[in-house]
């Protein structure tokens, strides 16, 4: 029985059976790498990138919940039941959302954002109470 002759390779690289051999014909040399381990330097972006000429900001974002939310339960304790605590929340809510709107055509867009969000859960709070009480007592609390 011959000995099989293995093609030689490059100088310096192993031959013999344990060289995994050449790919079928049509396959190709060698796997693209995925790109999770990167060898080199990112590619430059082709085109320019996009920054944003004023942007939110954490701080900014924080000051505007506080405030909103000081804002909110300050007024929702006026109401002495809880048809007092919606309309105290209703127009406390609405004079925020002016006030962020404001805030974002003349101000920092951080603390509107901030507001807003408040604003929209304080509203949420009183929708959900308001939804409890009209279906416990079957009666519309607001009037």
């Amino acid at each position: 029985m011959a000995q099989p002759s293995w093609p030689a390779g490059p100088p310096g690289s192993p031959t013999g059976p344990w060289r995994s051999p050449a790919p079928p014909p049509g396959w190709p040399a060698a796997r693209t790498p995925s790109g999770l381990f990167p060898s080199g330097p990112p590619p430059r972006p082709s085109r320019p990138t996009y920054r944003e000429p004023h942007p939110v900001r954490s701080g900014a974002l924080a000051t505007g919940v506080a405030a909103g939310g000081v804002w909110l339960l300050a007024f929702g304790l006026l109401g002495a039941d809880l048809r007092g605590y919606l309309w105290w929340t209703l127009l406390a809510g609405s004079v925020a959302w002016l006030v962020a709107v404001a805030l974002v055509r003349w101000g920092d867009r951080g603390v509107a954002a901030g507001v807003a969000m408040v604003t929209a859960v304080g509203w949420s709070i009183a929708a959900a109470a308001l939804a409890v009480q009209w279906a416990e007592a079957g009666d519309w609390p607001m009037w």
